[in-house]
């Protein structure tokens, strides 16, 4: 799996090389800003990419940008975005074309190494891996004034935030202590209450959730 890696640290982009090596991916490229990104997106067409949010030369929102311009030009790539803060609005962002193959993860709340390449194997397929704290936001941004969010009961937000992480049912059974069947059954409850269409595939189920935390009132 080819990766095009944007980090302006030299250390840490460093470490993110050899970790990712260690784990079997082929590192396209590894670049610290802007431009570099964007010319070796477009130029070597990787399987992923993990973008840090600030790039130079404006140290702003510069690779995020430079990922959005790229997932434009060709719909569906894959991005995976590093950032030291919960930014609500980079998040909406990258959810906005709804098409899957993205996440978004806190830098320092990454604790290990396998959680951190699941996060890019499972962005490369198409699925997404979102940070509990990004979904905590939108959440948070919908729950005021969203009588069917208010509906749900304590078990089934917690089963929506979880999904919304981009977990499977397996992986939430797992993470509950519970069974799949009982999964099965909150997200059907779910669904019902959101008034989302029901879909026995992990990533499309997903993607309804986000597009319903992320649609704005």
């Amino acid at each position: 799996m080819r990766v095009v890696l944007a980090e302006d640290l030299f250390l840490l982009r460093d470490g993110l090389v050899r970790l990712l090596q260690a784990y079997d991916f082929e590192i396209a490229a590894a670049v610290e800003t802007g431009p570099e990104l964007s010319r070796a997106l477009a130029e070597l067409e990787p399987d992923v990419a993990v973008v840090d949010v600030r790039l130079p030369p404006t140290n702003t929102d510069e690779g995020l940008q430079c990922a959005l311009e790229a997932r434009r030009k060709r719909p569906g790539l894959p991005v995976l975005v590093l950032s030291q803060h919960v930014e609500q609005l980079y998040a909406r962002e990258l959810l906005a074309d709804g098409s899957g193959g993205v996440g978004y993860l806190l830098k320092d709340r990454v604790f290990d190494a396998e959680q951190f390449v699941d996060a890019v194997r499972r962005v490369a397929a198409g699925g997404t891996a979102m940070d509990p704290q990004v979904i905590q936001q939108l959440l948070s941004r919908r729950a005021a004034d969203d009588q069917p969010l208010a509906r749900l009961t304590p078990r089934e937000t917690e089963v929506l935030e979880l999904m919304a992480q981009g977990r499977s049912n397996a992986a939430i059974a797992e993470r509950l202590v519970v069974t799949e069947r009982a999964i099965a059954k909150h997200t059907a409850n779910i669904f019902a209450k959101l008034g989302l269409e029901v879909s026995d595939d992990d990533n499309r189920r997903v993607l309804a959730v986000l597009a319903y935390l992320n649609h704005g009132r």
